[in-house]
Formats: C-alpha cells, sequence, structure tokens
C-alpha cells in the first residue's frame, strides 16, 4: 500500500510536530494506536464506508469509541480524527500511526528491532540481555519485538531497518548447504 503510506506522511508528520509542541508524543501515540485498531473493525470499517452518515458524524463517533484515553480529550487531537474524516482518510489511520511511529522512534535516536527466535524467551532478564547486547552491535538504542519461530531451530534472526543479522540454526545450514553446493 505505498500509496497508503504516501497519503499518511504529511498527516504523521503535522500530527506528530503538534504533539511534540504539546508534550503528548506518547498519549497521542496510545490514541492513533487505538484508532488504527479501531478502523480495522469489521463493524467499523462498515460504519466509515457508508455514504449516507457525515464525517462529522463518523468522527464523533470514533471519539466516543475512544472512550477516556489522555489523546481524546485533546481538543486537537480530536481536531485531528475531524479533519481525516472530513478528507475521506479513515482507512488511512493505521498507515498514519505506523508513520507517527517512526517519527517517535527518530526522535529518541531509536530503531526498532523484530526479534526471531526458535523458543519463547520467558524470562524478562534474558530479554533485556538480549536487547543490550544487540544496541551494542547496531550502536543504536532499540525497541524490540519478539517473535517465537520454530523454524528457525535454534538461535536468533534480528531484523532492525533493513539490516538482518542472521545467527539462527537455519541461517547456517542454509549458508553450509549454499557453500557446499557451489
Amino acid at each position: 500500500m505505498i500509496e497508503f503510506a504516501t497519503i499518511a506522511r504529511p498527516y504523521a508528520k503535522a500530527m506528530f510536530e503538534l504533539a511534540e509542541e504539546k508534550e503528548q508524543t506518547e498519549s497521542w501515540s496510545e490514541g492513533l494506536q487505538q484508532l488504527a485498531w479501531l478502523v480495522q473493525q469489521q463493524q467499523v470499517v462498515a460504519y466509515i464506508n457508508r455514504v449516507d452518515v457525515e464525517a462529522d458524524d463518523k468522527a464523533n463517533e470514533l471519539i466516543h469509541l475512544l472512550g477516556k484515553m489522555q489523546a481524546a480529550k485533546s481538543s486537537e487531537f480530536r481536531n485531528f480524527i475531524h479533519m481525516v474524516a472530513a478528507e475521506k482518510r479513515l482507512a488511512v489511520l493505521p498507515n498514519i500511526f505506523e508513520l507517527y511511529k517512526e517519527f517517535v522512534l527518530v526522535k529518541n535516536n531509536t530503531k526498532q528491532a523484530t526479534i526471531y527466535t526458535a523458543y519463547a524467551v520467558a524470562s524478562e532478564g534474558q530479554r533485556a540481555k538480549i536487547i543490550s547486547d544487540l544496541e551494542q552491535h547496531f550502536h543504536v538504542r532499540l525497541q524490540a519485538t519478539f517473535i517465537t519461530e520454530p523454524n528457525l531451530i535454534g538461535g536468533l534472526k534480528i531484523v532492525v531497518g533493513d539490516q538482518v543479522l542472521d545467527l539462527s540454526v537455519q541461517g547456517k545450514l542454509q549458508k553450509l548447504y549454499a557453500t557446499m553446493t557451489n
């Protein structure tokens, strides 16, 4: 959905800059995450796709669904929802959230990392050690997501941006196979 990313970027950037100015980056991030989740729910999708419902009504319903979240209390955040609804861009909210998250990570000099493990990493101490070691390797702070991938057999596979560090048994077996067949 490249076109959605292109549409979402100016909204995410404006939202991030305003959130920084208002010192609300974290609460607005939570609000955007909730909005992104909401607009992917089947009943909400059906509602926002209805042509007989005004954009303001759609925005008000989303604000109502956010409930008592801190972000929903902000008039700027509510205005953002109304503007996105008026521009018929509610379906782009998940992309806006993803780009907003990237702006927050860049501001904090942090990168998103996906760590694939063959087995679930049980303790927080193990997770912290893995993240610490990887931060030293990549020379940047990491916000990590752990995903269990049994096909790895053992070890780790780490994806940070466009960099991949494959320390898995499966990766080593594939390299060995490639060496032997070439």
